[in-house]
C-alpha cells in the first residue's frame, strides 16, 4: 500500500504598516523673569537681549537691552518671538480692556499686526500691571497666536521677587549709584552685598553690574551682589 502525504502551503499576506505618527513635541521648559512679584514664563533656553538696535534677531527676552538706544534699519527675521519687560510704560501703549491677574488689575493692549518695511509681518501685544509698575510686551513674526500665548503666561508670584532695574533710579550721566539702588533692593525684600572694583572712568559708587541679573526671580531674603566703582 502506498501512502501519499499531501503538504499544504499557507500564504500570509503582509500589508505595509501605516507610517508612525510624529511624536508630539514636549512643551518647552520655562523659567520666570519679572519685576516685583509680577513675572512671565519664557522658554528656559531663551537668551537675553539677542537683538540689534532693539530688534530681536532670534527668540529672546529683552531686559535692559542696551541696543535699544541705537538707531539703525534692522528688521526682525521670520519666525522670531520675543518678550520685552519694562518698569516704565512701553512706547505707544494704550489699554483696550482691563482684567484681573491673581487679584491685581491688569490692562491689555490687544494684539495687532503690521508689515515691517521689508514685508515681514510682526504682531505685538502688551499687558500692564499698573500697581506694580510692570509692562510686558510680546512680539512675534510667527503669528498673533504666539503673542497671545506668551502673554497668557504672566503670573503673580507672592514668594518670589524680581531683581529691580538699577537704571530705574536717578544718578549721574555715567550711571546709577549704589546709594539710590540699595533702597529698591531692601524694599523688594532682598539683601544687598556690594563688591567694589577700581574703575577710573566712573565716579565712586557707580553701579557697574548686578548679579543675579536684572529681572531674575529670587526667593525673598536672597542676596543680590552689586559691583560698584571705588
Amino acid at each position: 500500500m502506498a501512502a501519499v502525504i499531501g503538504s499544504t502551503t499557507v500564504l500570509t499576506s503582509h500589508k505595509p504598516l501605516p507610517p508612525a505618527a510624529a511624536p508630539t513635541p514636549a512643551p518647552p521648559t520655562l523659567r520666570l523673569v519679572g519685576f516685583g512679584h509680577a513675572a512671565i514664563a519664557v522658554p528656559a533656553d531663551w537668551p537675553r537681549n539677542r537683538s540689534r538696535c532693539g530688534t530681536p534677531q532670534q527668540n529672546t527676552v529683552q531686559i535692559d537691552d542696551p541696543s535699544m538706544y541705537t538707531e539703525c534699519g534692522t528688521t526682525r527675521p521670520d519666525n522670531v518671538d520675543s518678550v520685552q519687560m519694562s518698569s516704565s510704560p512701553t512706547v505707544g501703549f494704550q489699554a483696550d480692556r482691563t482684567f484681573v491677574i491673581h487679584g491685581l488689575q491688569a490692562e491689555r493692549q490687544q494684539t495687532s499686526c503690521r508689515n515691517d518695511w521689508n514685508g515681514t509681518k510682526v504682531c505685538s501685544g502688551v499687558v500692564s500691571i499698573p500697581s506694580l509698575n510692570v509692562w510686558f510686551r510680546a512680539e512675534s513674526s510667527t503669528s498673533a497666536e504666539n503673542v497671545d500665548r506668551m502673554l497668557s503666561r504672566i503670573q503673580i508670584v507672592p514668594d518670589q521677587v524680581g531683581v529691580p532695574d538699577p537704571w530705574s533710579v536717578t544718578g549721574p550721566p555715567t550711571g546709577p549709584l549704589l546709594s539710590g539702588y540699595t533702597p529698591l533692593l531692601t524694599e523688594a525684600g532682598l539683601k544687598v552685598q556690594s563688591r567694589r572694583v577700581k574703575s577710573p572712568n566712573y565716579p565712586s559708587g557707580t553701579i557697574l553690574g548686578v548679579s543675579p541679573a536684572t529681572g531674575t526671580m529670587l526667593r525673598l531674603g536672597a542676596t543680590v551682589t552689586v559691583t560698584v566703582a571705588k
